[in-house]
């Protein structure tokens, strides 16, 4: 079956909660994943049952199935690490919730770098940037920065290599592909296809140039 996707925002498959959310053209959210205070970049989309909160994702990422990015914490430097701290009101009806509490958690906000790939099930803790081209490995817990076009693995996650040399990774990120319009992509979509990178950048570099 073929998915149509619209330049006007996302498609959302069924079952998903979305809230407080922002999509870019062409962008997809697959069924049951549950998006919170979050943007989504023009071309990024989700597998099925990802789960998102406080973060803001570039363009043409690509995140797999049972992702969690941005979990959120409990009080640990408290007396209680329970939500009766914080949920209050779900306890006792005369109680306010913390907001002041959900408003740190909220400022706690992970980013997501343009034609990034999030491997299944990889969780993502607050604070963390991902750099553009970054490779995630599968079931992966990222807990630091992980800078552009690096691949990480493991748990928690450590470098496996580099995606591109550094002069190659530079080139792509000047080059920003990924700001191109909708027909300026459609006209290069062979060359993607078909070109290793450093054609396709000699290419480009020079149209960009002139």
């Amino acid at each position: 079956m073929t998915r149509h996707l619209s330049p006007e925002g996302a498609l959302i498959h069924p079952e998903c909660k979305i809230t407080d959310c922002a999509f870019g053209a062409y962008t997809e959210i697959g069924a049951g994943s549950v998006v919170l205070n979050s943007s989504f970049g023009d071309y990024s989309y989700c597998g099925r049952g990802c789960d998102i909160a406080n973060t803001s994702i570039g363009k043409f990422a690509n995140i797999a199935a049972n992702v969690r990015i941005g979990p959120t914490d409990h009080p640990m430097h408290r007396a209680s690490l329970h939500h009766f701290l914080y949920r209050s009101d779900m306890y006792w009806p005369e109680e306010a919730p913390d907001t002041a509490f959900f408003a740190a958690r909220a400022a706690r906000r992970v980013t997501i770098g343009h034609d990034v790939w999030i491997g299944h099930g990889a969780i993502i803790r607050p604070d963390v940037t991902i750099g553009h081209g970054a490779v995630i490995g599968a079931g992966a817990v990222v807990t630091r920065d992980v800078a552009p076009y690096t691949i990480v693995v493991g748990v928690p996650a450590e470098k496996l290599r580099r995606r591109f040399p550094k002069q190659i990774a530079r080139r792509l990120t000047e080059l920003a592909w990924w700001d191109w319009d909708h027909d300026r992509l459609r006209l290069a979509l062979s060359d993607f296809r078909q070109m290793e990178v450093d054609a396709f950048l000699a290419k480009y570099e020079d149209v960009t140039l002139h």
